[in-house]
């Protein structure tokens, strides 16, 4: 990979990842009850996480930096513990991993079938571009492919969980969860841009600049972004 290219990807990791989401409000919470529920059992380490979240949600508040993420992952821990008392087993903590990785399984899925990918969606609502131009018949198959790659890795990393989670193994369930969560993601990230970018090309449709002006082919298409 040229060193051009890698300055690209860095870039385009800041645009669309750092300042959109906050790795801390998630992992953190998940990594404590992990260790404690290994060393002090399953009710210090359900009380650990909750706190651990709620902790990290004040300090967003006072630092003044956005606590959705923060107040979003405080109340899957609140939700998870409410789930681990009434099934009486430590995997409860985890089952609302399970049921969210079902349900973007299934809208990754759908949203391909449906002819609007889901990366399309979530570029947008980073970059702003003009819809509609992600649905033109010379961009979208790019955007439809890499979708559909992710909800291959979606449907892998949900039926591992379905494993471990009736193995009745928090330990195993916790670490799969945190590798297959944010490192995962990162490297699809990269892969997707990398695929995507060069599916552009291949398709040689409009780039957003060209599809805004009403430039007629042919295009030379989308050199950056994706």
């Amino acid at each position: 990979m040229s060193q051009s290219k890698f300055r690209e990807l860095v870039d385009e990791f800041r645009t669309v990842v750092l300042g959109k989401s906050n790795l801390a409000d998630t992992v953190i919470p998940t990594v404590a009850f992990l260790i404690v529920n290994g060393t002090l059992g399953l009710d210090y380490a359900m009380w650990s996480s909750l706190l651990i979240a709620a902790v990290i949600a004040v300090l967003r508040l006072l630092r003044r930096q956005p606590v959705r993420y923060a107040l979003g992952g405080a109340a899957s821990v609140l939700f998870a513990i409410v789930l681990s008392r009434l099934l009486g087993r430590a995997e409860g903590y985890f089952l609302p991993t399970v049921v969210n990785g079902a349900v973007v399984f299934v809208i990754t899925l759908g949203s391909v079938l449906v002819r609007r990918p889901l990366v399309a969606w979530t570029s947008y609502l980073a970059r702003r571009w003009p819809l509609k131009w992600y649905w033109h018949p010379r961009v979208r198959p790019a955007y439809s492919e890499v979708t559909l790659a992710w909800a291959v890795v979606f449907g892998l990393r949900l039926w591992l969980q379905v494993v471990l989670y009736r193995a009745d193994d928090p330990e195993r369930f916790a670490t799969f969860s945190l590798i297959g969560g944010w490192p995962t993601t990162v490297v699809l990230l990269v892969l997707s841009y990398l695929y995507g970018t060069w599916r552009l090309k291949q398709l040689a449709g409009p780039s957003v600049e060209e599809f805004e002006a009403g430039t007629p082919p042919p295009w030379q298409g989308q050199r950056r972004g994706f």
